[in-house]
């Protein structure tokens, strides 16, 4: 189990001078609304892209290209936060794992920028930090898995398959015997941050989720698994496979689906 793999505005702040901070909204919200000072603005769509690698995936030489600019080192501590509960945030955490950067230096800001504006300092100027020459790696263990593993589990009593969208995309289709668990029940709408981890484990048990089973997650294009893909990762998951295709690749390729 990794460490703070969600960490407080306070955690953060204590360690700013040792960290890369990478915020994902906009441009326009990185300098106008402002930012976690020294932060990099890294905007979301410049690392989704239709065009590059499996599913959603950016590349690797567009990846490259992004943290060496961002001044991202190959084994920095880095913290991503978004104004959105974190969902865009933990898509740039699994984008940076799925290219090798190790999982136990990647780190969610528990409660988006919101939590840090409440009681931090912000800045509106632009960093510049030093670029590097940063590299994708293959990872020790990469999460990914494709249509065929996917396809492969369905009927396995040992394995969960999680849907992460709200229940009214579920109901109009979704794979046969996946379970339902909007990855917004694991938030707090007020704090905007994770729910206490007593109340998280009751919702993932109560969804037939255990700790120590394999679970699979999807959703329609890969970016709201990455948020609960990071929480199971820090309540300790140790078998959760991350569907890439998701649902856009399986009903492309007939894949089967059953409605609610």
């Amino acid at each position: 189990m990794y460490e703070n793999v969600v960490v407080s505005a306070d955690w953060l702040a204590e360690r700013l001078d040792e960290v890369r901070v990478i915020d994902v909204r906009d441009a326009w919200e990185f300098d106008g609304i402002g930012h976690v000072p020294g932060a990099a603005n890294v905007p979301f769509a410049e690392f989704r892209s239709e065009a590059g690698d499996e599913g959603m995936l950016p590349g690797r030489e567009t990846w490259e290209s992004l943290l060496s600019t961002a001044g991202v080192g190959p084994d920095d501590d880095v913290v991503a936060y978004d104004d959105t509960h974190g969902v865009f945030a933990a898509r740039f955490l699994v984008t940076a794992e799925l290219y090798g950067h190790p999982p136990e230096r990647l780190h969610l800001l528990d409660g988006d920028f919101s939590a840090w504006n409440r009681e931090h300092e912000t800045t509106g100027e632009s960093s510049s930090p030093a670029a590097t020459d940063y590299a994708v790696r293959e990872p020790e263990h990469s999460p990914l898995v494709d249509y065929e593993t996917v396809r492969d589990a369905l009927g396995d009593d040992g394995t969960v398959i999680v849907d992460t969208r709200d229940p009214a995309e579920y109901a109009e289709g979704h794979l046969p015997g996946a379970v339902n668990l909007d990855w917004r029940e694991l938030v707090d709408d007020e704090t905007r941050g994770l729910k206490p981890e007593s109340e998280l484990r009751g919702i993932l048990e109560t969804a037939g989720i255990a700790p120590d089973g394999r679970v699979l997650l999807y959703c329609n294009t890969a970016r709201r698994i990455s948020h609960t893909y990071v929480v199971l990762r820090s309540l300790g998951y140790a078998d959760v496979g991350f569907y890439e295709g998701s649902l856009t690749e399986w009903t492309e390729r007939g894949g089967p689906v059953e409605t609610a």
